[in-house]
């Protein structure tokens, strides 16, 4: 497959002139017609929801296309759940999956309604003295261990993972759950990260399906959901195959009809936390070329940095890159394209042929919309980067300012240490 950006360069000249570079920039119709497409995939399952990682994308704008489509949000803190309150998030469609939590924020998604999923068995203890009583509708994670693999292929290594409960402790925890008045159960699972395979969540729902089954017949739980959670990757690469959703459903919705119904669970729910394929494909981080330097190796700089999109540094990840006005040109120069932190790591690209870049090129960084400005940081005293929505109507609008000095200065507003270097420099 090949890349192409979203959006022009005609266009992005256009944006600069009112927000600079660097920014985050969003699609709204491809937000939209992903959203479609996956609710089309799974309506054979009444109960089906998705579940919005928030972390992925803590966009309240973003996040409110997605509840158009009936997307709840799935959050990990206690200020991920303040954000979905603040949208009208409240309820059931909010579901906290956290690990090592205190018990403060399990008081506070109470409060919301939200489902609490538990990460480890001694966590029960710990909602029950903070909140008196365990509620009625509750959810456990569950981490088989060992190896997760799809025929002969490792996907991923569960048993290195701090996540989730063991089997013996998910049966415990379905025991003393129910004996302390849980009514509803729930079960979710994440064994595999960024797979771009057609077969993992199948894989995954059979896992699952079959467990329901045993804890429903050996605790006598009422299983009202399984959760898939996330895992369902995007082709960062150009040489690799997009997911196909409606295959991907279509092979949940097989095992689903061989396991759970007929063992009498054809009416369980079925949930999903897919933070990167929701939004990962439909936002780009757009830089520019400010400096180029000839030394042991082409190295082209351009204003954003890991603050902006630490991926890169943090996983040796890939980003495609595009140099807009000239997707067209061939490949020529190999070059490292990087921003101006003191780490070494801060590179965008490593060795990556490119067309020759000039100064003042508008530079488009792929695949950033999710897990891209959530990740973003403050070192070097560097400031987070405005994020920007496309429009189905072509207009633009700023869906979060740029950060200021003020800012990042915030935290000392007490003292009163830099006022005055900040009104010299407003």
């Amino acid at each position: 497959m090949s890349k192409k950006p979203f959006v022009t360069k005609e266009q992005v000249e256009e944006i600069v002139k009112t927000y600079p570079t660097p920014f985050h920039l969003y699609d709204e119709k491809g937000i939209r017609e992903n959203a479609k497409a996956l609710k089309e995939a799974f309506a054979w399952n009444p109960g089906f929801r998705e579940y919005f990682a928030v972390k992925a994308t803590p966009n309240p704008f973003l996040i409110d296309i997605l509840r158009e489509y009936g997307c709840g949000c799935d959050c990990s803190s206690k200020t991920e759940l303040m954000l979905s309150k603040a949208i009208g998030a409240t309820g059931d469609a909010i579901m906290f999956s956290s690990n090592d939590t205190p018990s403060d924020e399990f008081k506070y998604a109470n409060e919301l309604g939200a489902i609490i999923n538990l990460d480890d068995i001694t966590h029960i203890d710990i909602v029950e003295k903070t909140l008196g009583k365990l509620p009625e509708k509750m959810s456990c994670r569950y981490n088989p261990g060992g190896y997760f693999k799809i025929a002969n292929n490792i996907m991923d290594n569960p048993g290195d993972a701090k996540y989730g409960m063991t089997t013996e402790q998910l049966f415990e925890a379905f025991r003393i759950m129910k004996e302390k008045g849980v009514k509803e159960f729930g079960i979710h699972s994440f064994l595999a990260s960024n797979t771009v395979t057609n077969e993992y969540y199948p894989t995954l729902a059979k896992t699952l399906f079959e467990i329901a089954v045993k804890l429903k017949k050996e605790t006598g739980a009422d299983i009202k959901f399984i959760n898939l959670s996330g895992g369902i990757g995007i082709p960062y690469r150009p040489d690799q195959k997009p997911n196909d959703i409606f295959e991907i459903a279509e092979g949940v919705r097989k095992v689903y009809e061989e396991v759970l119904v007929p063992n009498g669970m054809g009416d369980v729910a079925l949930y999903t936390e897919l933070g990167r394929f929701m939004m990962g494909p439909y936002g780009a981080l757009v830089t520019r070329a400010i400096n180029v330097k000839h030394t042991h190796k082409e190295y082209i700089g351009v204003d954003a940095c890991a603050v902006n999109l630490m991926r890169p540094a943090m996983y040796g990840a890939y980003h495609h890159i595009t140099v807009l006005g000239k997707e067209n040109e061939e490949p020529v120069k190999m070059y490292d394209v990087t921003g101006s932190l003191c780490e070494n790591n801060d590179k965008f690209a490593i060795d990556r042929m490119l067309p020759k870049i000039d100064m003042g090129d508008l530079i488009y960084i792929h695949d950033t919309g999710a897990h891209g400005f959530s990740m973003g940081y403050n070192y070097n005293g560097k400031l987070k980067s405005a994020e920007l929505l496309l429009k189905e109507d072509g207009s633009v609008q700023m869906i979060r300012r740029a950060e200021t000095p003020r800012d990042y200065f915030q935290t000392f507003d007490y003292t009163h240490i830099f006022d005055k270097v900040l009104e010299e420099n407003e």
